[in-house]
């Protein structure tokens, strides 16, 4: 069986990719994979604000847009850079064990708070809330990019996901750094999860067999909470939900500051009505 996997190009994408590629040779013996390469919005406009382009949706809508054209079988997206609803057809059968979740505030040698580069509302909410001194500048790019900004002075300090230093094994060569909690700042939706999506009725089987039942739940739970409380680039949404002795726990913000968490064995969709109600 051949099947072709559709991917944004940066060095992240490509190495999640990767990741779901290693996961369905592993599962699926004799599979036969080609990697194709999606040009998307968010990609090509770099000097605008996320928000500006439509949110999330800049990365996912051209590679969605693929998938229901049949130029691809299966999309491989960073989970928190899926729009609230998915389009007419599509589905996220799989998601691969999540990776750490938390929010990773990298900085130079002067005043690390003089020009805190992030293009989130949500960072600027939760990290403000914490540290009311940081003055914030916008910022664009991938991780590489990012971080070179930061290295040219252009930055005092940046904030990036944990999930994607780890992922290119940069995480330790950032020697400046305070990495937060996710209980503690609250990340985006789903982030540090791998989401695999396809056509719906399609690939089932194959998908399924990648699937991590947990970080599933989890990003069930999670989007749960953008539906609920309209979450996208625009908004400060965050939620986080683990899994401990006594359930799943889901901690939600709707202002990037004030958080309410809700646990229990509950649905997903259960478990985010009644962390939002808590807000």
């Amino acid at each position: 069986m051949k099947v072709r996997i559709g991917t944004r190009g940066s060095r992240l994408a490509l190495a999640q990719c990767s990741l779901a590629e290693q996961e369905l040779y592993k599962k699926i013996p004799g599979i036969e994979i080609e990697r194709v390469i999606v040009s998307t919005h968010g990609d090509r406009v770099t000097d605008r604000p996320l928000s500006s382009l439509g949110g999330a949706g800049a990365f996912a809508g051209d590679i969605e847009k693929a998938l229901l054209e049949g130029r691809i079988d299966i999309a491989v997206h960073s989970a928190k850079d899926l729009p609230a609803v998915l389009r007419q057809g599509l589905t996220v059968r799989a998601v691969l064990e999540r990776e750490d979740p938390s929010e990773v505030f990298i900085f130079g040698s002067g005043d690390p708070f003089a020009a805190v580069g992030t293009g989130s509302i949500r960072r600027r909410a939760a990290f403000g809330g914490l540290y009311p001194q940081a003055v914030f500048k916008d910022i664009r790019g991938n991780v590489d990019t990012r971080l070179r900004k930061l290295r040219e002075g252009l930055y005092s300090g940046i904030i990036l996901a944990a999930a994607g230093l780890r992922r290119l094994g940069i995480f330790d060569e950032t020697v400046n750094k305070r990495v937060f909690s996710p209980e503690e700042l609250l990340p985006a939706p789903c982030q540090g999860i791998i989401a695999l999506e396809s056509r719906m009725g399609e690939l089932e089987d194959i998908l399924k067999s990648v699937d991590s039942e947990q970080s599933h739940f989890a990003f069930d739970a999670e989007r749960a909470v953008m539906e609920l409380l309209g979450g996208s680039c625009s908004q400060p949404v965050g939620a986080y939900c683990k899994m401990t002795p006594g359930g799943p726990e889901l901690w939600v913000t709707k202002d990037g500051i004030n958080k309410a968490s809700a646990n229990g064995y509950l649905s997903p969709g259960e478990l985010a009505e009644q962390a939002v109600k808590m807000l």
